[in-house]
């Protein structure tokens, strides 16, 4: 007989708010103390310590518009959030400050989240909804250069980008961004060259969140329908469907495989979180604590496999944070 899906090793309450994003910071050396920076409805960052499940921080930057991306740069200290107020907003944490050192105004009205990829030592590039609705820009960062705006070809319809993913295969390699749109297509872009390479229709709806496995060229995608589409990228930049894989409730707001590359988890409108094995997208267990949906999922970034982390966050303001599958 399977065994009963676990109970959260803890949950974290406190935000006052809708939980909309998450983000661990747990791969330093001792006596480093892991975090979980969480972001919430009411514009809110919240720094926790994962040692004593309480509250380091509170950052506040985004005028009580919903913060709904947050990730760190190079270590704990620098952060980057993303709020309803069309703003970027870069923060130093470093020695107990909490202060917005820089911005970038958006001027995008919509729930996606930006894209960084680190492309050298204190150079990241940074992957946006623009202004105009179907457009991506992306821009350097520390620097705020404009590095290209991708345009879909005329009359390509694709209405607004709902999700972005930069990549690259190695560090010398050319940064390539997937972006799913709301006509239910995702698009391969060359950013050097500010091109489409390659699109696919995946859903039958706007493409809610997407993750890639660079190592395999394998994505998957959500949406509001009942199916993840698997699509996976051949050697001439195409991108076609793998296969795709059915669930039992409509809706989910957030895809991300773990970062071993074994396991994935899916946050549902119908409050769970599912987990599914990545090779062969086997069914493993159905979490089911929230009362509400549940927006985000995040994995730890532990080096020690043992300490492993997933954490959820939902609209009945809690994080859950389990600890599954983690030995393997």
């Amino acid at each position: 007989m399977a065994l009963p899906p676990p109970d959260p090793q803890f949950v974290l309450r406190g935000t006052s708010a809708a939980v909309h994003t998450l983000y661990f910071s747990c791969g330093g050396p001792e006596p480093d103390i892991p975090l979980l920076f969480s972001g919430s409805e009411n514009g809110f960052i919240h720094v926790w310590n994962l040692k004593t499940h309480r509250v380091d921080t509170a950052l506040d930057g985004h005028g009580r518009k919903s913060v709904f991306c947050v990730e760190t740069m190079d270590g704990k200290d620098r952060l980057l959030s993303q709020g309803r107020d069309q703003r970027i907003c870069l923060w130093d944490l470093a020695e107990g400050r909490t202060s917005v050192t820089d911005s970038v105004f958006t001027e995008h009205v919509g729930f996606c989240r930006c894209s960084l990829l680190k492309v050298a030592q204190g150079r990241w590039l940074m992957a946006m909804a623009a202004r105009s609705l179907e457009e991506v820009q992306i821009l350097e960062l520390p620097s705020k250069t404009s590095v290209c705006t991708l345009k879909p070809e005329v009359g390509a319809k694709l209405g607004m980008p709902m999700c972005l993913k930069l990549w690259q295969l190695s560090c010398d390699s050319q940064p390539l961004l997937l972006a799913g749109y709301e006509d239910g297509s995702i698009v391969l872009w060359n950013v050097s060259m500010g091109k489409a390479l390659s699109q696919l229709i995946c859903h039958q709806e706007p493409v809610m969140s997407l993750d890639f496995d660079v190592e395999k060229a394998k994505g998957i995608s959500g949406s509001s329908e009942k199916v993840l589409s698997i699509w996976s990228l051949n050697e001439q930049q195409n991108l076609q469907v793998y296969k795709t894989h059915e669930l039992v409730n409509a809706g989910i707001s957030d895809i991300t495989i773990r970062p071993d590359k074994k396991i994935l988890a899916t946050a549902g409108w119908d409050h769970r979180i599912r987990i599914i094995g990545w090779k062969k997208l086997k069914p493993l267990a159905v979490l089911d604590y929230h009362t509400a949906t549940v927006h985000c999922v995040s994995f730890s970034d532990h080096s020690n496999p043992r300490e492993r982390l997933l954490a959820a966050g939902s609209k009945d303001q809690r994080i859950s944070v389990w600890s599954i599958y983690a030995q393997t």
